[in-house]
């Protein structure tokens, strides 16, 4: 028998069945290129020209909406490792034309935050991409030298300062495209802090390669643009 669907239980030949696959909130409008953030056109928004980054770019697949903020929770929290080659697939499929890294860096994980959840699901997201793709996975590149509190009980502005210097870089990039792979993009403060040692340490460029982007209300949206 094929496995089991994960969101409608029928039955599948990968970890999502077809019809559940096509039914995600894809990432398709047009979006901010270095953040993803949606923004007319699909130029550079007010706010990477105002405060540009350390990333150069970012690809998220999906929206973190239904059924994404489901999913990734249960991964997350709950040990649901199943979840991660279904992201894995959306990401490949999204990312097919996209240009090659040099390798791919999961988001580290502090080594005390690893140990009480028993795997970093950035690196399982990550590992099956770099399969999928046939890309070079770098798991031990970076580290996360600070235990910060999680970034979903900040304020948004208090995200920056909490992972201010949280992550290390002890590998030679100098010269390389890195892809920073993680679950869900919500500031992009930790992607940016990450990038950022990444940079330090001589890499050319980084990337962001998201499972999900989570996006304002469409109000919100609105009066940003």
């Amino acid at each position: 028998m094929p496995p089991a669907c994960l969101l409608c239980g029928g039955p599948a030949h990968a970890a999502l069945c077809t019809g559940c696959r096509d039914d995600l909130p894809w990432h398709r409008e047009p979006a901010c290129p270095v953040c993803a953030h949606p923004s007319p056109g699909g130029r550079v928004c007010g706010a990477c020209l105002k405060h540009p980054p350390a990333y150069d770019r970012t690809r998220a697949a999906l929206v973190y909406a239904f059924p994404l903020d489901r999913l990734i929770p249960q991964l997350k929290y709950h040990g649901r490792l199943a979840v991660a080659p279904a992201l894995a697939d959306c990401l490949a499929a999204h990312l097919s034309a996209a240009p090659p890294p040099d390798c791919l860096v999961p988001m580290p994980l502090h080594p005390g935050r690893l140990r009480e959840r028993g795997f970093n699901q950035a690196g399982e997201i990550a590992r099956g991409l770099a399969q999928r793709l046939d890309l070079r996975l770098a798991t031990e590149m970076c580290r996360r030298v600070r235990d910060t509190p999680p970034q979903m009980r900040l304020a948004h502005d208090q995200r920056r300062r909490n992972v201010r210097d949280a992550f290390a870089c002890d590998a030679s990039v100098r010269g390389l495209h890195i892809a920073v792979v993680d679950d869900v993009m919500t500031t992009g403060s930790s992607l940016d802090a990450l990038a950022r040692s990444l940079k330090r340490a001589g890499a050319r460029e980084v990337s962001c390669w998201v499972a999900a982007r989570a996006l304002p209300a469409p109000s919100t949206q609105a009066a940003c643009a």
